[in-house]
């Protein structure tokens, strides 16, 4: 059985009274009745202060400055909250860029709808909740501190309870271990269902509302897109590095040796030299295929179809290419769709057992959708080792998707599709 996330889903199981969710409950009302004092505390003094003040400058500060702390009252009950709420309470705040300073921010706050949400609710904690979260907890433990201790807490085999006597011998003992047990089962359910309104009373007041949500949403896909942007900016820098200097070095380093081989004569010197010359042309192929799988030149210089191209005609098998593209992609959609088909092919070489592969894309309404399919054994996941893991993670960021479709047998099937425009 699923594990209860909520007071209100621990109501309904079963196992309520054997789980720590009453005592969760008294826990979160408990706090109640600390913290609302606290606040409205807080709020009054803070309050009296900008009134005194108020014909200095400093006073009318102070009042525009309220709000945060309606940010600091909702900080604090939103964990809270994780008492009643194993999931928390989704901050209702925008994220503000680094750049912004202290003062920038705590202005940007201070107009935040959710600020005052959150004061209104730090009035209503102060004023009213944590009044009926000591009435309700309160007596309850009460009850049942007295119920429970009652035998150890008697003199004279009598205990006073207000006006009243209870007799703790005979038939006052029995009728404290028939009264204990039921009020404990009424009472954890009463303490359950008050706890359970006021999360509820937290989340909706201090929780995001729809059009918050939108909004980090699209904060959210920004800075993903930001990092994906910085991404292919540093990997077109380290490829410009590699590309104009490591390996214009070594190029001027084996035609060097080349010249040295044809000058020395037949011995060990010029063996050396031949195989120091083997030697750097390897290492200069290597170098073209690692600056070629960072950002490759034909992908900068002639677009998507080029570079796709490129990497078919390195295929050990043949693989068919149609990509009739008439304008040029933003350059972070087109990397990822070149990343896609290459670690596609890749792994069709190494593990499909294909005979031929093919590769078709093109623009659907304001979607590239790029389709890799092979005639292999099939069987293909994402996240299997195969390498597509991080091309998934990379295409969410762009707000595309990639689909494989890889039945035992074969054959398999990759649909990338990608927003041909970032803000999409």
């Amino acid at each position: 059985m699923e594990k209860p996330r909520t007071g209100w889903a621990a109501l309904a199981s079963p196992r309520y009274l054997l789980s720590s969710w009453p005592w969760r409950s008294y826990a979160y009302l408990f706090t109640s009745v600390v913290t609302g004092p606290i606040t409205i505390t807080i709020l009054l003094i803070a309050a009296g202060v900008s009134v005194v003040l108020s014909p200095l400058i400093i006073g009318v500060l102070m009042m525009t400055a309220f709000p945060l702390l309606g940010a600091l009252v909702g900080w604090v009950e939103r964990r809270r909250a994780r008492l009643m709420l194993l999931d928390g309470i989704s901050s209702p705040h925008a994220a503000m860029p680094l750049r912004l300073s202290l003062r920038e921010r705590l202005r940007y706050r201070r107009r935040e709808q959710a600020s005052l949400r959150a004061l209104g609710y730090g009035f209503l904690l102060g004023t009213l909740t944590w009044l009926v979260s000591l009435g309700f907890a309160g007596g309850c433990a009460t009850v049942l501190g007295v119920t429970l201790f009652a035998p150890v807490l008697a003199t004279n085999d009598t205990m006073g309870m207000g006006p009243w006597t209870l007799d703790t011998t005979g038939e006052g003992v029995l009728f404290l271990v028939a009264f204990g047990p039921p009020f404990y089962v009424i009472s954890s359910y009463l303490i359950g269902v008050v706890a359970a309104t006021q999360a509820s009373l937290a989340k909706a007041m201090l929780g995001p509302r729809q059009e918050e949500l939108q909004r980090n949403v699209a904060e959210l896909r920004r800075s993903r897109l930001d990092l994906v942007d910085a991404f292919e900016t540093e990997r077109a820098r380290i490829e410009r590095h590699l590309h104009d200097g490591v390996q214009q070095r070594l190029v001027g380093l084996t035609m060097t040796l080349g010249l040295a081989e044809l000058d020395l004569p037949e011995g060990e010197g010029r063996r050396l030299v031949v195989k120091a010359h083997s030697e750097a042309e390897a290492a200069l192929a290597d170098l073209r295929e690692a600056v070629r799988g960072i950002h490759p030149r034909v992908l900068i210089d002639h677009g998507l179809e080029a570079a796709i191209r490129e990497v078919a005609d390195r295929s050990p098998m043949p693989v068919s290419v149609s990509i009739p593209l008439a304008i040029r992609l933003p350059p972070p959609i087109e990397a990822a769709a070149y990343f896609v088909v290459s670690e596609a092919l890749a792994n069709v070489a190494k593990h499909a057992q294909a005979q031929t592969c093919s590769v078709v894309g093109q623009v659907e309404g304001q979607q590239l959708v790029v389709t890799i399919t092979d005639d292999g054994i099939g069987g293909a996941t994402v996240g299997a080792g195969s390498g597509l893991t991080g091309l998934v993670t990379r295409l969410d960021a762009l707000g595309g998707t990639l689909v494989v479709d890889s039945p035992p047998g074969g054959p398999t099937r990759l649909r990338m599709e990608c927003p041909c425009r970032l803000g999409d």
